[in-house]
């Protein structure tokens, strides 16, 4: 499986340092983000104000582990073979319960 790493540089005493960041880790960073305004409006409408980037955080988390599972199963799929329906709903909950217990993402369901 494919692991998703991001570079972050932030300044140090005496110079630069690297850190990489897994999906969902690291200090938050500010985006600039256009959404229609009836999305907008149901998301404050759902959330509230305050919680409005902690939801969209989640929303692109769940799509981006999405992704990275159908990635996967392609991958899978172009080695091995056809995969099923059956065997593909069964990897995503295997999926969703790994990264749930560790706390990495909250399951998609």
């Amino acid at each position: 499986m494919r692991t998703w790493r991001f570079s972050y540089s932030f300044d140090t005493i005496g110079g630069m340092a690297e850190a990489t960041y897994s999906i969902g880790e690291g200090p938050a960073t500010r985006v600039s983000l256009s959404l229609p305004e009836g999305t907008a409006e149901a998301i404050r409408a759902r959330v509230g104000k305050r919680e409005f980037s902690a939801f969209i955080a989640e929303a692109v988390e769940r799509e981006l582990r999405g992704q990275v599972l159908d990635e996967y199963l392609a991958d899978y799929e172009s080695r091995k073979g056809p995969v099923s329906e059956q065997a593909r709903q069964r990897a995503r909950q295997v999926f969703d319960e790994v990264f749930a217990e560790e706390a990495e993402w909250p399951a998609a369901g």
